[in-house]
């Protein structure tokens, strides 16, 4: 059942953009002339991600403009006892509050480019429907409330300057729906039943800091609610706009549509990523269809012809798969995946929280770095992302982390950019084992411990790398993979290096692998090693 919308959301301008003409069409069908990701991106492997806006500002962790309106959660009760009660300090009041002023985005990208990343995502927008450039189809923008900057442009000169590729994250399409939990009210207390402020209206904001601005514009909640919406974990199964999600207007949409080509017309990313199911707003809307093919022939247009652009969405059917890139939630698949794809996660969550830093529970730079070899030996690359606090800066944690990171990098950075999946992508008890994705992903962390047994191989340029996850009691490594008679590697192996050494190797192959012994004075990096094997 969808519960249809009855009201119009508002949009900041009457004129609407226009699409760019080309040989890609709105259809799923058009859009499969794409195929796959272009090469260069097969190359950067490494991303980094600022998920970073004013839900960072509390420092309580993901999805905070939702969870502030849910009676006796953590963050509910974080925000009335910090913030004041949710019918007198809504979300709006938050950005409010959100001035980004330490941050210095030329620092930053500097230090992930020394990490070893590529090519570096901004957030445009989250579910919270707040814009972080000047956008020219919605008010509730960075540059006219909160910090009073275009964040999206910062990050894109700071990354262009670093000679990184560019990308953008869109999240919006989806502030329908979340944004529902604003609704309601209190159901115990002095303030039950008094409503919060997701139904407020412009002419609510006389005299306050907001005058002049719609909160209908940012909630968009003048409209039923899904069904049951009193459930806040519902939403999950109505993600992709089934199983009673209310549908919103054709206004919201065709809002939408305009502000993505707004952006990518703006800012010229290289990539762009969808946090939805299949393609933003799809199937009640065709708006997501016609950015996508706006982005693919405006690529072609500047690019003599060729279609260099990327655009990622989660849950693809193999036929959709033709269509955009396949992004992976903290998880990643079993096997080599035919065509390129990404994982994104976090060092900690995507929103900054704070009791992680306290508790010290971010992922280590091991653990990054064998996600990493693991993702990219299945033909993937990792977008990392890195938690900022509000004012705009890391933590010292996150800095050792990524420092961490780039110390293995200095080492290994070969065996990594520009490689290529092999015969096998790897051997070990972690390669036989089974860890099937869940939804979007979210199988990570849920394997058994790497050991020296865990190997993951690419290749580049004739060598086969072979990634060692942990180094080995005893010093003596077995590749099986590469054991004499082995129709994997049929011509004879005549040298194997370790990679951050001059060390002369003992290796033989027998029937039972390759057999390499390793010297125990030297151990270029605790996190794992590389062998590189050519015949």
């Amino acid at each position: 059942m969808l519960v249809m919308a009855c009201c119009t959301f508002i949009s900041c301008e009457a004129s609407h953009e226009k699409a760019e003409s080309g040989p890609y069409q709105p259809t799923w069908e058009s859009l499969s002339q794409y195929g796959q990701a272009p090469d260069w991106f097969r190359d950067v492997k490494f991303g980094i991600w600022a998920h970073w806006g004013p839900q960072c500002q509390p420092e309580q962790g993901d999805w905070y403009a939702r969870g502030m309106y849910d009676e006796g959660s953590r963050q509910y009760n974080w925000h009335v006892a910090n913030y004041g009660h949710s019918s007198e300090f809504g979300f709006k009041d938050v950005i409010n509050l959100w001035k980004a002023d330490k941050w210095d985005p030329d620092r930053l990208m500097a230090l992930y480019k020394r990490v070893g990343a590529k090519y570096f995502f901004t957030l445009g927008n989250h579910h919270d429907n707040f814009d972080l450039w000047d956008s020219k189809y919605h008010q509730w923008n960075s540059v006219n409330i909160g910090p009073r900057k275009d964040i999206v442009k910062g990050w894109e000169r700071a990354a262009r300057a670093n000679g990184l590729y560019f990308g953008i994250s869109i999240h919006s399409a989806h502030a329908w729906t979340w944004y529902e939990t604003s609704q309601r009210s209190d159901k115990e207390g002095p303030k039950a039943g008094i409503p919060y402020d997701g139904k407020l209206t412009k002419a609510d904001g006389k005299g306050k800091w907001w005058e002049g601005y719609d909160p209908q514009e940012l909630y968009a909640q003048n409209h039923p609610l899904s069904v049951e919406s009193e459930n806040t974990n519902r939403i999950h199964s109505q993600w992709g706009w089934e199983n009673g999600a209310a549908v919103p207007t054709e206004e919201y949409f065709m809002n939408f549509f305009d502000r993505n080509i707004d952006v990518i017309n703006k800012y010229n990313p290289d990539l762009l990523y969808y946090d939805d199911t299949g393609m933003p707003l799809w199937p009640v809307s065709d708006a997501g269809l016609r950015v996508s093919a706006h982005f693919y022939n405006k690529s072609m247009k500047e690019n003599n012809g060729q279609n260099e652009a990327v655009i990622f969405a989660k849950i693809l059917t193999d036929e959709q798969k033709e269509c955009l890139v396949w992004d992976v939630e903290k998880g990643v698949p079993d096997e080599i995946q035919e065509k390129p794809w990404q994982t994104c996660t976090c060092l900690g969550h995507w929103h900054y929280e704070k009791s992680v830093y306290d508790n010290d529970r971010y992922k280590s730079a091991r653990t990054v770095v064998h996600m990493l070899i693991d993702i990219i030996s299945k033909n993937g690359n990792m977008l990392l992302s890195v938690p900022m606090r509000g004012d705009g800066t890391i933590d010292d944690k996150e800095e050792v982390i990524l420092e961490d990171i780039a110390a293995w990098m200095d080492i290994h950075e070969e065996s990594v950019f520009g490689t290529r999946p092999w015969k096998v992508f790897g051997e070990g008890p972690v390669a036989e084992s089974s860890n099937p994705l869940n939804a979007q992903g979210f199988n990570e962390g849920k394997h058994q411990p790497y050991t020296s047994e865990d190997i993951r191989f690419v290749t580049k340029e004739g060598a086969l790398y072979a990634h060692v996850l942990a180094w080995p009691e005893g010093n003596q490594i077995v590749i099986k993979s590469l054991a004499e008679g082995s129709p994997l590697f049929e011509k004879p192996i005549r040298n194997v290096h370790l990679l951050g050494t001059d060390a002369e190797l003992s290796c033989k192959r027998t029937t039972d692998g390759l057999i390499v012994e390793l010297p125990s004075e030297i151990k270029p990096n605790e996190i794992s090693l590389v062998l590189k094997i050519t015949e």
